[in-house]
Formats: structure tokens, sequence, C-alpha cells
């Protein structure tokens, strides 16, 4: 296998793609890999004051970070969390897992930023 080069690395589309079936909804969204960046935006997301773990909203807000149009780019900004997570619990659970999987954000995962 070839050593890559930087231009290589900053070049490839990396970026994987998901659809999910979500009868609640009537239909099927797209779910798409988080850049390293927008991963640790979550992942600090989940970090309440004084380090405690914020667990509110935590399926509409991974969600929010995965959830794409048919042009790649993300359907909801952080203001509309509180709209999605209103939403059936059994749809967001539904398309929270397929965002788990896709980004390997493992239920151990969740568990550690809720415990640290």
């Amino acid at each position: 296998m070839a050593l890559l080069s930087k231009e290589q690395i900053l070049n490839v589309d990396d970026k994987k793609t998901e659809l999910v079936e979500v009868p609640e909804w009537g239909g099927q969204v797209c779910i798409a890999t988080m850049s390293g960046a927008a991963k640790d935006r979550f992942e600090a997301s989940c970090m309440g004051p004084n380090g405690t773990a914020n667990m509110q909203n935590i399926r509409a807000r991974l969600v929010a970070a995965c959830l794409v149009d048919d042009k790649g780019n993300l359907m909801f900004s952080e203001k509309e969390i509180g709209k999605l997570g209103q939403k059936s619990a059994a749809a967001l659970d539904r398309v929270f897992e397929a965002a788990q999987r896709l980004n390997a954000v493992t239920q151990q995962d969740v568990e550690d930023l809720a415990k640290n």
C-alpha cells in the first residue's frame, strides 16, 4: 500500500451517506458522516457546565449533526434542535442509531461522555 501525500488526503471525498427509512415521517432521510470538527462539536455539546453531562436532546443533536438534504447540506441548525427533539422518539431512535453506526459513535461513547 502506497504512502499517501497531504494533497491526496485533503482531496479525497471520504464522506459516506446512508438512507434511513422513517415510516413515522412517511419516507426516507439521508444521514452523512460528520467531519472530525463536527464530531468534536457534537461531543463538546454533551458536556454541561462544570463538566457535568448534557444528555438533553442528545438524539436530536446527533441527528441534526448528520441529517443532510439531497445536496449534502445539513438540514437543521442548532436553533432547530429543540423542535427536532419534539418528534417521535421511535423515529428519532431509528435515525439516531443509524447516525451512531455511520459515525462510529457507540453506546459506550455516549455513556462515557455522560460519566466524564
